[in-house]
């Protein structure tokens, strides 16, 4: 009788301390840290066997549950350690810049001005604006020449950023005015035709798309072709393109973000193959896939636009590929030498505003051009 009281009570207690372990396992998979789980899992068994020495007395079960301890958070660890590791690799995402740094008339902004007052002041309705990250100095630029002189917050105000594919759903659902971005995906066209809208691109300005690696990969320079076949998932060796004998690890990015759209654009038939993807414990306590964010690995190869990783991030453990031979500058996007490059506009949806039209007009003059070209990007025209 003992005996099964003992057994009772050993279950019972390990009952009672379950659901702690258990929550704490789905608190590290739901903050992205399940690899540590593991871990948990092994001081969970160890608590128990610990336990079932204690209870029943087992002969010398101080010595044998350390060693067993032991044995066990060095098998997890096994687990553990290359999970930790490829979370302290660099990481390149669309979210890593700090937009404050840019915001229209701050002290210290890096948002560029114009050496005389514009020529165009509105002073009032002001069109509410949004748009692609990569973009935003250039907006917040023509914000500060134009609009009234105060704080204009990025997540909130006339003058916000909210990455493309949510800046798109904001002009369709008349939550903004204008938009600053690349051209719309296919969803997000269909987005607006379901609700009869239809979308004005007006080209503001050029940019180079550009595809960068690891600053120790050996290679420098792919064609097009060989862009495609990677991405296309033929071509799946570095050595196949001049480099060394491993994978290739090719990021992308989230579908309907600007930088995937140009991805799309420049695959063009040429079907892309699906992208590396993590697993992730969702709030709603499920597993789903999301598209990973580039790390740094030395076969990687990730994309981005030259503005963005030259002067929004620069991040100096990657470096931009040659295309074709043609090495990604503002002088050779101006020219037209670098093969792929990709217009940027100003989008509108049948706004309302009394005032959108004149400030696309003053975007496209003079002024709003020298805006463009002194924030580093090439002026539409040249």
């Amino acid at each position: 009788m003992q005996t099964v009281w003992g057994v009772l009570s050993v279950l019972f207690i390990w009952a009672l301390v379950l659901p702690f372990a258990g929550i704490a396992a789905i608190l590290l998979f739901i903050s992205n840290k399940g690899f540590f789980v593991p871990l948990v899992i092994a001081a969970y068994i160890s608590f128990a066997g610990m336990l079932v020495m204690a209870r029943f007395e087992l002969f010398n079960y101080k010595k044998y549950f350390w060693l067993g301890a032991a044995s066990l958070v060095a098998v997890s660890l096994l687990f553990t350690i290359p999970a930790v590791y490829e979370k302290t690799r660099p990481v390149i995402t669309d979210g890593q810049v700090e937009l404050a740094a840019y915001q229209p008339f701050e002290k210290e902004t890096k948002a560029v001005f114009l050496e005389k007052p514009a020529s165009l002041n509105i002073e009032d309705d002001l069109p509410i604006i949004d748009g692609a990250t990569a973009l935003y100095p250039i907006y917040a630029a023509f914000a500060q020449a134009v609009y009234p002189e105060k704080e204009y917050q990025p997540d909130d105000s006339e003058v916000m950023s909210n990455r493309t594919g949510a800046a798109y759903t904001n002009l369709i659902n008349g939550k903004a005015d204008i938009i600053f971005a690349l051209g719309p995906s296919t969803t997000q066209l269909n987005q607006a035709e379901s609700v009869g809208k239809k979308l004005k691109l007006t080209p503001i300005g050029k940019e180079a798309f550009v595809f960068f690696v690891n600053s120790k990969n050996p290679v420098k320079s792919l064609t097009e072709d060989e862009i495609k076949g990677i991405y296309s998932g033929e071509i799946t060796n570095w050595k196949d393109v001049g480099g060394k004998d491993e994978g290739i690890r090719a990021f992308q990015r989230p579908e309907n973000s600007g930088i995937q759209t140009a991805l799309q654009n420049f695959m063009g038939f040429t079907p892309i193959m699906k992208p590396p993807t993590e697993d992730v414990m969702s709030l709603m306590g499920t597993v789903i896939g999301e598209v990973s964010d580039y790390k740094n690995h030395k076969n990687a190869i990730g994309y981005t636009f030259r503005y963005y990783s030259t002067q929004m991030v620069k991040n100096n453990k990657i470096r931009l590929l040659c295309v074709n031979g043609v090495e990604p500058t503002v002088d050779t996007i101006r020219s037209g030498d670098y093969p792929i490059t990709n217009e940027f506009y100003a989008v509108t949806a049948g706004s309302d505003n009394p005032h959108v039209e004149a400030f696309i007009e003053w975007v496209l003059s003079v002024e709003g051009q020298e805006i463009v070209e002194k924030t580093g990007y090439v002026p539409v025209g040249k």
